[in-house]
């Protein structure tokens, strides 16, 4: 009899706790669904987590929504160039696009991954009005060198910190360089509203617009206008959007965020295990973390040679998912999209450390859900593909 396959591991599922559960419950039976009390809640526990104010952040419906109403809400005016990283998710150049600016690439680190200081000073124009900064993977960006730059050229810097939430860079906490810091709670994220986003930001005037265009420009949100306190009239000031966050997200988000440094200190514990057992495989691992930093272990990257290994990064992937485990991949450089080479021209060789490491990069499995066995399995499977046993012979 043939054994029983294990359940496919699926790549980035959140750990979601009998606390959590309760709270959404207790939620839908509140019959306070939309914009309430628990989102409330959930700002001031993220504000305090980051040793801010509680006038300083607003909850929203993603990181895209954090990273567009903050480009409004900066003040940046149509056709300002701001200069941002390929190696992202399209939601970073997305944004700037949606809010009427010009994205400029500037390559990453190829160790770090992360965008490098010296391309975004090659990249700046006299149009250039903002630097766009991603905490890749979890790992920070040179931050002191960014914020020299920008206040050499008097640039605006809004932080893509959606890979970032307990990420420090010299003692201080991603997001709090620059005048606006994003945040997801996507499913995949270190902490999980299912979909979500947090902005954080330096100036409460700032703070207060960007709230403002989350909700359709209104003066108040549903909490404020048919709370306990009676109905109250609200005005528009402006032509926002629909980027407001739930209760039903918090109430979700509000217990996640309380695991959040337990959550980390068993992905680190991974993070560990899987660099010294794959060590020796013919692969390249995630670089060390630089001194004075926190990395948020958010992605476990590995780079798959097609020469070094024997098989495409693509080849790997199938293999591991035939073996029932899921994988990521982050992320092909954005000029390797079509509607980006078609839209500005862009061509992949333009940035070659991008490019190179787009088309190798692989993320395994790193959720703090996942079980010995589990672990287990992701680490044998992971050799038994990368490394396995020289063919015998007969004498």
């Amino acid at each position: 009899m043939s054994k029983e396959r294990p359940p496919h591991l699926i790549f980035g599922a959140p750990q979601i706790g009998e606390e959590d559960i309760a709270e959404v419950e207790a939620c839908l039976r509140s019959g306070w669904l939309g914009t309430g009390p628990r989102v409330a809640q959930f700002e001031r526990d993220f504000a305090d987590y980051k040793g801010i104010g509680e006038q300083q952040v607003a909850a929203v419906n993603s990181c895209t929504a954090a990273l567009h109403v903050s480009m409004i809400a900066a003040d940046l005016e149509p056709g300002d160039e701001v200069i941002t990283t390929p190696l992202t998710f399209c939601a970073t150049v997305n944004a700037i696009i949606h809010a009427g600016l010009k994205p400029v690439l500037a390559d990453v680190n190829p160790t770090t991954m992360n965008i490098d200081p010296a391309a975004i000073e090659d990249a700046i124009t006299s149009r250039t009005r903002a630097i766009l900064p991603v905490h890749f993977a979890g790992r920070p960006c040179d931050m002191e060198a960014i914020m020299a730059i920008a206040r050499r050229y008097n640039l605006v810097v809004i932080e893509d910190c959606a890979h970032a939430i307990e990420t420090e860079y010299h003692g201080r906490k991603a997001g709090t360089f620059g005048s606006f810091g994003c945040f997801s709670f996507y499913a995949t994220k270190n902490v999980v509203t299912g979909e979500g986003g947090m902005i954080i930001g330096q100036d409460t005037a700032h703070i207060d617009r960007a709230r403002i265009l989350a909700l359709h420009g209104m003066s108040k949100d549903a909490w404020h206008r048919f709370g306990d306190k009676g109905y109250r009239h609200y005005q528009v000031v402006e032509a926002g959007f629909k980027y407001n966050m739930m209760d039903i997200q918090a109430a979700l988000g509000i217990h996640q965020l309380s695991r959040v440094e337990a959550n980390w200190e068993r992905r680190r514990d991974l993070w560990n295990r899987y660099t010294e057992a794959f060590a020796e495989l013919p692969i390249e691992l995630p670089a060390p973390e630089e001194p004075d930093t926190r990395h948020a272990y958010h992605l476990y990257t590995l780079q798959i040679d097609g020469v070094r290994c024997g098989m495409s990064r693509d080849d790997f992937i199938s293999t591991l998912n035939a073996r029932g485990i899921g994988t990521g991949v982050h992320y092909l450089s954005i000029p390797e999209h079509l509607f980006y080479q078609q839209r500005f021209g862009w061509k992949p060789e333009q940035w070659p450390h991008a490019m190179r490491i787009g088309r190798k990069t692989v993320s395994l499995p790193l959720s703090p859900k996942l079980n010995e066995d589990e672990i287990q399995r992701i680490l044998d499977q992971t050799r038994r593909i990368l490394d396995p046993p020289s063919p015998t012979y007969p004498a």
